[in-house]
C-alpha cells in the first residue's frame, strides 16, 4: 500500500507522544505543523497549570513542530510513514522545555570538546490486561521465567507481533527477553549515535504499545505497577568517540579499565546522583523502584561488572566499552533523561571532580555507599532546584518547568497509594 499520510510527532514533559496526522503532500518538503505552547502547563489529569515556558498566561501562543524531510522514516500503520519533530517558538527559537533540542545541545557540548555520545537504551515493561469486571490485572504467564522465549513466556503473540512490525519500521531490535518477574519483558535496541538512539527509542516504545494494545495487552513502562515484584527501569549505555572514532571510554590497561575521561564521567554521575533524580525518576511511582537492595539505581555508587551499583562499567574493552546508568525509568521523557546523563557527566570531566571508590559491597546485605536517590519525588524536585550546574547544563527554564509542574503532580498523588496510585498514571506511562 502507497504512503499516504504523515504522523508528525514529538515528546512532551509527561513523556507523552503528541502529533497529527498529515497529508502525503507534507512529506514532500521540509515542514512544521502548529501546537500550543501551553501544552507544557497540562499535566495527566488535564489540569491546566501556569509552568515556567509555558506561556499559559501569556495568551497560549503557538509554537511550532519542525520537521526535515530526510528524517521522515517508515512507520508501522498502514500508510503511514512517520517523522520526529523539534519544537520551535514563533521567532524561530527553540522551546525551551524541548526534550530533543536539550538532548541536541548535550551532543554539542560534548563535541566541542572533541567527543561525539553513542548512546543504548534498554526498555523495561509489564503486561496488563483488563478482567471481566474491567480491572487491570498483570497479564497470565504461568509458565513464565527470567530469560525465557517462546509460547511459554508469552502465549497472546504480541511479542511476536512486536518484532513484525519493528522490522516493518526499520528499527533494529538487538533482542527480546522476559525479566526477572512476570510478566515484565525487556526489549533492546542498537547502539548508536545518541538522537539517531533515542528517536528509536521514544518510537519504538510507542509502536510497542499501540502494538500490544490490538492484543489486547496494555504494555506499561511504569517503574513500580506490582508491589512486592521488581521494577522497570530504562538503563542508559553511553561512550564517547574521539574525533579519530575511537572509543575513549574503555583502558584495557588500567586497573578499573577506565580511562581518564570515563573516571571523570563516572565522578559527574556521583556529583549529581540526587539532581538527576528529579529529571529520570520523575513520577511518585519512581520512588516506589527506587529502594535499597533493588538493583534500581538507588545508592550514589559505581562499579565494574556489578548490577548492584547505579553506575556499572562494561566488562568489555575497547570498540564496547560503555557505562551504564541504572537510575532512569520509563517515566522520563527519554531525550531529557540522556540529556542529563550526559551532561552530568560532562560536568564531572569539565569540573575535574573526584571520583569517589568503588562500591565494594553487595548492595543487597551490605554497601559502602553512603548516599542514596530521593525518598519522594517533592523532595527529588528540591534536590534537582539546588543543582543549578546540572539545571543550567539540561537548561534552565526545562528544569523549572520539571519542578513546577511535578511539585503539582507530588500534591495531586499525595494521598493515593498501591492501585490507586498506580492506575493515576497506568494509561499514560
Amino acid at each position: 500500500m502507497s504512503k499516504e499520510r504523515l504522523r508528525l510527532l514529538f515528546c512532551d514533559h509527561l513523556n507523552l507522544a503528541r502529533g497529527k496526522y498529515l497529508p502525503a503532500e507534507k512529506m514532500k518538503a521540509n515542514g512544521a505543523s502548529r501546537f500550543a505552547q501551553a501544552l507544557f502547563g497540562v499535566h495527566f489529569d488535564k489540569d491546566l497549570h501556569p509552568s515556567p515556558g509555558s506561556r499559559m498566561l501569556e495568551g497560549a501562543p503557538d509554537m511550532m513542530a519542525v520537521y526535515k524531510k530526510a528524517e521522515i522514516r517508515p512507520g508501522w500503520q498502514d500508510a503511514t510513514q512517520v517523522v520526529v519533530a523539534d519544537l520551535q517558538q514563533s521567532d524561530g527559537s527553540p522551546v525551551p522545555m524541548c526534550g530533543r533540542t536539550a538532548l541536541k545541545k548535550a551532543v554539542s557540548d560534548w563535541k566541542k570538546l572533541g567527543y561525539s555520545p553513542k548512546v543504548g537504551l534498554e526498555i523495561e515493561a509489564y503486561a496488563f490486561q483488563r478482567d471481566d469486571a474491567g480491572k487491570l490485572v498483570p497479564y497470565e504467564t504461568p509458565h513464565g521465567y527470567v530469560y525465557a522465549t517462546g509460547p511459554f513466556a508469552e502465549q497472546a503473540g504480541f511479542v511476536d507481533a512486536i518484532w513484525s512490525a519493528s522490522e516493518k519500521a526499520g528499527f533494529k531490535l538487538e533482542s527480546v527477553t522476559t525479566e526477572y518477574d512476570t510478566p515484565q519483558f525487556e526489549f533492546t535496541l542498537k547502539y548508536d549515535d545518541a538522537v539517531q538512539a533515542v528517536d528509536d527509542h521514544f518510537l519504538f516504545r510507542l509502536m510497542a504499545r499501540e502494538i500490544a494494545l490490538q492484543h489486547g495487552i496494555i504494555l506499561t513502562c511504569l517503574p513500580k505497577p506490582i508491589p512486592g515484584k521488581g521494577g522497570s527501569g530504562t538503563h542508559a549505555n553511553f561512550s564517547l568517540a574521539d574525533k579519530q572514532g575511537k572509543n575513549a571510554i574503555g583502558d584495557p590497561g588500567s586497573p578499573d579499565k577506565m580511562t581518564r575521561l570515563a573516571r571523570g564521567c563516572v565522578a559527574g554521575l556521583m556529583h549529581h546522583h540526587r539532581g538527576m533524580a528529579g529529571l529520570i525518576a520523575p513520577i511518585a511511582n519512581s520512588y516506589e523502584r527506587l529502594k535499597p537492595a533493588s538493583m534500581s539505581g538507588y545508592w550514589c555508587n559505581w562499579g565494574g561488572d556489578h548490577r548492584g551499583v547505579t553506575t556499572r562499567i562494561s566488562a568489555e574493552s575497547g570498540p564496547r566499552a560503555r557505562l551504564e546508568h541504572r537510575m532512569g525509568d520509563g517515566a522520563a521523557n527519554p531525550y531529557v533523561l540522556v540529556a542529563t546523563v550526559l551532561q552530568a557527566a560532562r560536568l564531572g570531566f569539565v569540573n575535574g571532580y573526584e571520583l569517589p571508590p568503588a562500591e565494594t559491597g553487595d548492595c543487597f546485605e551490605h554497601t559502602s555507599a553512603t548516599m542514596g536517590a530521593p525518598d519522594n519525588l517533592a523532595q527529588a524536585m528540591d534536590e534537582l532546584e539546588n543543582d543549578t550546574a546540572l539545571c543550567e547544563a539540561v537548561g534552565r527554564i526545562l528544569c523549572d518547568n520539571q519542578i513546577f509542574m511535578k511539585r503539582a503532580e507530588a500534591e495531586k498523588v499525595a494521598k493515593l497509594e498501591g492501585d490507586t496510585l498506580r492506575d493515576w498514571y497506568m494509561n499514560y506511562v
